[in-house]
């Protein structure tokens, strides 16, 4: 039987069904996926390298920050004192008695403290006896020398008839003179006698330690009982009684930029302002610019003393300090003056510079400071309002380093 012939409609072509992805497609897919992926890549590990800084918007500066305009730089410092002692003793020996205590006003010569004198005082009795064993032989001596000169006077006088013989006038003449040679080494030996006396009475004084200038007792630094020596002998010998400062003598020192040091002069006015009373504003000036400076610092040390000393000021104490002008300073183009903190401003090579943000960068400005107070600092160029600078800039910041804000002031 002949085979029956296939339908049609089993050649036609399904519409209906999707056909399957072509392998280009696949490979479009699969290199669009790897492309973001590198850029995500690159993206996080620029985010990953760049530096996290601190940073602050430039604003208009404040009037009443300096309103008189005569603050010409602001520092930091401490209450130091010109006049300071650990006191200790002449000599080697154990205290036997503490009479100071911290925090006491002592005076001039005031005795501190006292050592064991036992041995000194053994020494002085002997040296004492020895000055009287002295004198007694002096004076024991005294009858022999004057009837040895008052023989040998009366043979010189008979002399002259021969009445008497040259050996015996010889004698007599010797006898006077050795006499009289034995008081003198006698009168020596009184005297050196006499100086070991008073080597051990100033022995004996060197046990009393007094207070060489009137102040206060900072610190008690020995007990009773304890050895102490001029120099340090290790172990657990002490080289001092205690601290004693003079609290007239206060004064504030200060490290002074060399970039900024020609803006301070001796005389100059200053107000302090003691971490402890921030509030409290004390009148100053310089007293001292010492003549060098400090080559791994960069900085010159400047004395300023107090116009009134207070009870409140005590040494070692945190201070800042303004120093100011003689008048205030001529008035510049405020309507570009800008302020940021002092602590947005770098000195390189002696030009105040500024690190300015934009679009995840960081700028390198360099800035006009026209005057600074105790937290900013007035800018007339270099910065515009509502920039943002880079508060204590980092040392691995350059010019173009990527960065990421922490947090805005």
């Amino acid at each position: 039987m002949p085979a029956k012939p296939a339908n049609l409609d089993a050649l036609r072509i399904d519409r209906s069904q999707t056909p399957p992805a072509s392998r280009s497609g696949a490979w479009r897919w699969l290199v669009a996926v790897l492309l973001l992926g590198l850029v995500a890549g690159a993206w996080w590990y620029s985010r990953a390298g760049a530096i996290a800084v601190q940073t602050a918007l430039v604003q208009v500066p404040s009037a009443a920050s300096d309103p008189g305009g005569r603050t010409l730089l602001n520092a930091s410092g401490y209450v130091t004192t010109r006049l300071k002692a650990t006191v200790s003793s002449k000599i080697t020996g154990k205290v036997a008695e503490i009479r100071v205590e911290e925090g006491m006003q002592v005076a001039k010569d005031q005795i501190l403290a006292t050592l064991d004198a036992s041995n000194v005082q053994s020494g002085l009795r002997l040296a004492q006896a020895q000055l009287a064993a002295a004198a007694l032989a002096l004076e024991e001596s005294a009858p022999l020398a004057k009837f040895a000169a008052a023989e040998f006077q009366r043979l010189t006088t008979l002399e002259s008839p021969r009445s008497v013989s040259l050996s015996d006038l010889g004698k007599a003449e010797a006898e006077a003179h050795m006499q009289q040679a034995k008081r003198e080494r006698q009168r020596a030996e009184v005297t050196v006698a006499q100086r070991q006396v008073e080597q051990w009475q100033q022995q004996l004084d060197d046990t009393i330690i007094r207070a060489p200038f009137a102040g206060v007792v900072t610190t008690k630094d020995s007990q009773p009982g304890e050895m102490i020596s001029p120099m340090s002998a290790g172990g657990f010998t002490r080289t001092g009684i205690c601290t004693l400062v003079d609290m007239a003598s206060l004064e504030i020192e200060v490290d002074v930029g060399e970039s900024y040091i020609n803006r301070v002069q001796a005389g100059q006015a200053v107000e302090a302002t003691l971490d402890a009373y921030p509030e409290w504003k004390i009148p100053c000036q310089v007293t001292a610019i010492i003549p060098t400076a400090d080559r791994q610092k960069a900085t010159v040390k400047v004395r300023v003393g107090f116009a009134k000393l207070d009870a409140r000021i005590l040494p070692q104490m945190g201070v800042k300090v303004a120093f100011q002008g003689s008048a205030p300073a001529a008035p510049t183009a405020t309507h570009n003056a800008v302020a940021v903190p002092k602590e947005a401003l770098q000195s390189v090579n002696g030009r105040d510079i500024a690190w300015v943000v934009s679009n995840g960068k960081a700028q390198r400005r360099a800035v006009t400071v026209a005057g600074a107070n105790a937290s900013q600092v007035t800018l007339s160029a270099g910065l515009a309002q509502g920039e943002t600078v880079v508060l204590n800039p980092p040392a691995t910041l350059s010019d173009g380093s990527a960065v990421t804000i922490q947090t805005t002031r």
